[in-house]
């Protein structure tokens, strides 16, 4: 099963200048928690804004550059390569960019959307989440200790 796991403000914005314009400890620790031990997929362009494959998760990397080259990352050059993991009970975590949620949104099951509650710029935003999914579980973040704005992590479930 692929997954989405997203953060985004009110008006949708994942990022700006190839990086998440907000900090957000407590959101970074529930992605670590929900995506450990797990195989995560990710374009290119996140790819190098995270500047490494993240430890504890095969790093699956999507790109269209054929001379694309990285260590400790497996590297696909198409998306039916992910095919085996949608009807798969094993959760695959889609974590980004734009272009691949919104090519992905008809192909998954489950999201995990990290609200924030900001209106901010950006060049990157994500799809509107289709009606067929419901939330399943809320929990609210407030903007303290370190955490630059109040925030909201939902499950929507289809």
């Amino acid at each position: 099963m692929i997954t989405h796991i997203v953060a985004y403000t009110k008006n949708r914005v994942i990022g700006r200048d190839n990086a998440m314009p907000w900090h957000l400890p407590a959101d970074l620790a529930h992605f670590k928690r929900t995506t450990i031990g797990k195989p995560i997929i990710m374009g290119r362009k996140t790819f190098e804004s995270i500047g490494r494959p993240l430890p504890g998760r095969e790093n699956i990397v999507i790109t269209r550059d054929q001379t694309f080259v990285a260590e400790g990352v497996t590297i696909w050059h198409d998306l039916s390569a992910l095919q085996p993991y949608v009807d798969s009970e094993e959760e695959v975590f889609l974590i980004g960019g734009g272009e691949l949620f919104a090519q992905t949104l008809p192909l998954i099951r489950r999201l995990y959307v990290t609200e924030i509650d900001a209106v901010l710029s950006g060049d990157v935003h994500y799809p509107e989440i289709p009606s067929s999914f419901q939330i399943t579980s809320e929990t609210r973040y407030d903007a303290v200790e370190g955490n630059d704005y109040p925030f909201i992590i939902r499950r929507y479930d289809q």
